[in-house]
């Protein structure tokens, strides 16, 4: 009879402890620069929110940041075997305008792409006779809507680096005349590399850059504990001054 009590007992204590047992989430991302990550993700406002998001305590779930190449994170969602869901995405990077083939947050933030080139040789995308022939950087396998179209219309000759960082490095060599890149890095690379007079920005065409959560539809129940805070983050005092370090 204590055997068998015994063993109920230590059945009833695995299921309490996997009733505990948090759920932890794979935030995936294929960002790899400033400041959105930052010394490998040890800091960055994407590793920043993740860990707001886990201060939260959003029912059982934690969250963790993985990077995963563009390339293989597209394939993987395409194909159905993403285990996980992806931070700093918008639906037109995945000709999902209508937001049907996956779960979508509200915008976390909102950013746009700027024209990078040397203040001493400025590239201006207003002037498309200046424009032919140009070298300009750009992220591999990564797709540009609007700015892809801009950049045949004009007969610019798109070359690819790594990441947005690398770009602007070649462009300090002059290896390339100027460099598609989102605001918010270029700024942060201005500032921390002392920079200043040393760019051109420019605004570029085509829509401004939400940055969003995208979830599978596989992922509906943590997509639904989600969404609701990040609806609200944009309003959220703490993010608010969390978000300083990297204005």
């Amino acid at each position: 009879m204590k055997n068998i009590l015994f063993g109920i007992a230590l059945a009833c204590a695995a299921l309490l402890g996997g009733a505990c047992r948090a759920d932890t989430v794979t935030v995936y991302t294929s960002a790899n620069f400033a400041p959105l990550v930052i010394d490998g993700g040890a800091r960055g406002i994407y590793p920043d929110l993740i860990a707001h998001l886990n201060r939260k305590k959003l029912g059982d779930t934690t969250f963790r940041l993985v990077y995963l190449p563009r390339k293989r994170l597209q394939a993987q969602l395409e194909n159905g075997t993403l285990d996980g869901i992806v931070i700093g995405m918008m639906p037109e990077w995945f000709n999902d305008g209508a937001q049907k083939k996956y779960l979508w947050t509200a915008p976390f933030a909102l950013d746009r792409f700027v024209l990078v080139s040397n203040a001493a040789k400025p590239v201006d995308p207003d002037i498309p006779a200046t424009l032919r022939g140009k070298i300009i950087g750009l992220t591999l396998g990564y797709v540009y809507p609007g700015i892809d179209e801009w950049i045949v219309r004009n007969g610019l000759i798109r070359t690819d680096a790594p990441s947005e960082e690398k770009n602007l490095e070649k462009l300090l060599r002059e290896r390339v005349d100027c460099s598609a890149v989102v605001e918010s890095m270029a700024r942060y690379f201005i500032h921390t590399k002392h920079l200043h007079g040393k760019f051109k920005l420019a605004p570029m065409p085509g829509h401004a850059t939400e940055r969003r959560f995208l979830a599978p539809r596989a992922q509906q129940a943590v997509f639904e504990r989600l969404a609701p805070v990040i609806a609200k983050l944009r309003e959220d005092p703490e993010w608010r001054r969390a978000l300083t370090e990297y204005e």
